[in-house]
C-alpha cells in the first residue's frame, strides 16, 4: 500500500499516544484495555476526523478550491474540524448542520463545537432533520460557483475512500506501535458512525495482513446497513491503494445495540462510560461517539466477550468538547 501517493497536508499531532487503560482494566475484571489517543491530534480540540482531513484538504488545495462544503449534526465534531482546517489553510468554509435530536436546549444550540465553528470563521447554516444533506451541499456549491467561487465538496464525517486514507495511515501507525512495545493487539474497537474510521482501519488491517480484529460500536445505523456501508467503503478504499478484494465481508463487524433512542441521544450507558473514563483514567469522552463505543466495550466486558489476557485498543475518536453541549444531560443523571 503506497499512502505516499497521495496527496496529504498535515494538520494534526502524530502519531498519537497508545495509553494502557489499567485502572479501568482492573475495575472490570476482563482484558488488558488500550487507548489510542485521537483526541490528541490537535486540531481544534482533536478527534478522528483530522486524519481524513488531511487526505481531503490535500485533494481540495490540489483541485484549486477555495471553499470547502461539510455536512454533520448540530454538534458534529467533523464541522468543527473542518472548519478550523479550512483556517489554517486560508480557505472558506460552509458548514451544513442537521437537526438530529430535536433539542433547543441553549448548550446544545450554542455551546461546544457550535461556539468553535463560529470562532472558527465558518458560515453555518442550519437544516431540519430529514434534509437529504447531499443535494444541499450540491446546491450550495453550485450557487457559489456562480459567484465565481471554486467549491469542494466534502461528505459528511470525512467520508469517502480519500478520507479513509487517514484510518489505513492510523492502522500502519497503530501496527509500528505496537511492535515497538512487543504488544500483540487481539482486537480494536471504536465508535463507528459514517464509516470512514472503521474502513479505514480495516482496509488498513486487511491489506497489511495484520490478524487484527476491528469491531465497531455503532451510534446510528441498524447493524446490516452500517456493516454494508462499511464494507463498501473499505472495499473502495482497498481498490485506491491498489490493492483490490483485499477486504473480506465477514472483516466488517459492527455492533449497533447501543445506539438508545437514536444519533446523539444521551444513553445512561454513555453517561456511565464518560464519567468512569474521567474519573479512573482522567480522561475525557465525547457524547455521541467514544461515549457510546465506550459504553459498549465495557458491556462487553461485562458480559464476558471479550477473554481475560486478551489486549483491546479502544480508539478514542476525541469530541470532549461535544461535553459542554450536554451539561443539561449530565445534570440530569446527576439528579436522579
Amino acid at each position: 500500500m503506497k499512502l505516499s501517493r497521495f496527496p496529504r497536508v498535515r494538520l494534526g499531532h502524530g502519531p498519537t499516544p497508545l495509553e494502557p487503560l489499567p485502572r479501568l482494566s482492573e475495575m472490570l475484571g476482563g482484558p488488558n484495555l488500550y487507548i489510542k489517543r485521537d483526541d490528541c491530534t490537535g486540531l481544534a480540540t482533536g478527534g478522528n476526523k483530522t486524519r481524513k482531513l488531511e487526505y481531503l484538504m490535500a485533494d481540495a488545495l490540489a483541485r484549486k478550491a477555495d471553499t470547502v462544503i461539510t455536512q454533520g449534526a448540530t454538534q458534529s465534531n467533523h464541522a468543527r474540524q473542518t472548519a478550523a482546517a479550512a483556517a489554517r489553510l486560508g480557505l472558506a468554509c460552509h458548514l451544513l448542520l442537521e437537526d438530529r435530536t430535536g433539542y433547543t436546549f441553549d448548550d446544545y444550540q450554542h455551546s461546544g463545537n457550535v461556539f468553535l465553528d463560529h470562532l472558527h470563521g465558518a458560515s453555518v447554516s442550519e437544516v431540519p432533520g430529514g434534509t437529504d444533506m447531499d443535494a444541499a451541499m450540491e446546491r450550495l456549491a453550485d450557487s457559489l460557483r456562480t459567484q465565481g467561487r471554486r467549491p469542494y465538496v466534502i461528505p459528511g464525517g470525512g467520508s469517502n475512500p480519500i478520507g479513509a486514507l487517514g484510518y489505513v495511515t492510523c492502522a500502519l501507525e497503530l501496527m509500528a506501535q505496537a511492535n515497538d512495545s512487543g504488544l500483540v493487539i487481539d482486537h480494536v474497537v471504536h465508535a463507528t458512525g459514517s464509516a470512514g474510521t472503521q474502513a479505514g482501519l480495516v482496509a488498513g488491517l486487511q491489506g497489511a495482513r495484520a490478524g487484527i480484529a476491528v469491531l465497531g460500536i455503532g451510534v446510528r445505523a441498524p447493524k446490516p446497513a452500517q456493516e454494508e456501508r462499511v464494507f463498501n467503503l473499505a472495499s473502495q478504499t482497498a481498490e485506491l491503494l491498489g490493492v483490490p478484494g483485499a477486504v473480506e465481508r465477514d472483516s466488517v463487524v459492527a455492533n449497533c445495540e447501543y445506539v438508545g433512542a437514536g444519533y446523539g441521544v444521551p444513553t445512561p450507558g454513555m453517561i456511565e462510560a464518560v464519567t468512569l473514563l474521567a474519573r479512573t483514567e482522567g480522561i475525557l469522552l465525547d457524547p455521541v461517539y467514544s461515549g457510546k463505543g465506550m459504553a459498549g466495550l465495557i458491556d462487553l466486558v461485562r458480559r464476558g466477550h471479550f477473554r481475560k489476557g486478551q489486549n483491546i485498543v479502544f480508539v478514542h475518536t476525541g469530541g470532549a468538547v461535544g461535553l459542554f453541549a450536554y451539561m443539561h444531560a449530565f445534570a440530569k443523571a446527576d439528579a436522579s
